[in-house]
């Protein structure tokens, strides 16, 4: 099975989350995107459960010459959270990684400003915060910002995507109180295999979409 594009994904995530709503086990949902991709998967989500949507911005740290690979990520003010057993694999370091870590936290503020512009962050602490991208491959990204938000104090932390590699969602269950991650095809790959549409998602989508929350969106 493929979904035939994200908005499609989204709404069938939100089919699942909306029964864990309907039995009493999502009290006040935060729905928080992982852009661009997780964006309109997240907006139906949000928008089944009448929840606030909002955007939490990380970067993926890629192995040199192979960006597409992740081997860390970046979120917020966080340090960089590294695989450190594929970077002594590969012998890469730290400071080898300096200068792209240093280009990801730019990229990063100017897609906060973008996305955000002026308004604060939404409040975390004692909220249940559900953490949505379109897809899971390494599972770099998702911890990083899974472990940025903990810090914070949800009440109740979920990652939700529409298809991962199995090996990537179990080991993100320590990560989070649940993952939902609807499929997990043992011939995963990559991503993009399991979408009909799989274009990519861009900055003025980001802003429109959220903009169309905005009043929710704006809620701390």
């Amino acid at each position: 099975m493929r979904f035939q594009d994200r908005r499609q994904a989204g709404q069938r995530l939100a089919a699942r989350l909306t029964e864990w709503s309907a039995d009493g086990d999502l009290v006040a949902p935060l729905v928080l995107a992982l852009p661009r991709g997780g964006v309109p998967v997240a907006a139906e989500v949000a928008r089944a459960l009448g929840a606030p949507l909002d955007i939490l911005v990380a970067r993926k740290i890629g192995v040199p010459g192979h960006p597409e690979t992740g081997i860390g990520a970046i979120v917020g003010d966080d340090p960089p959270l590294f695989d450190r057993r594929a970077m002594e694999m590969l012998g890469l370091t730290e400071e080898r990684l300096a200068p792209d870590v240093a280009r990801e936290r730019t990229e990063l503020r100017r897609r906060e400003r973008q996305y955000r512009g002026d308004r604060a962050a939404p409040h975390i602490e004692g909220r249940t915060v559900i953490l949505v991208d379109d897809g899971l491959a390494t599972g770099a990204t998702a911890r990083a910002a899974l472990r940025h938000l903990r810090r914070q104090g949800p009440a109740r932390l979920i990652l939700a995507v529409p298809v991962g590699a199995p090996e990537s969602a179990t080991a993100l269950r320590s990560e989070a109180d649940d993952v939902v991650c609807l499929l997990q095809p043992p011939d995963f790959r990559a991503v993009g295999l399991w979408y009909a549409d799989f274009d990519q998602v861009g900055d003025e989508e980001v802003v429109r979409t959220l903009h169309d929350h905005g009043a929710a969106a704006g809620k701390g």
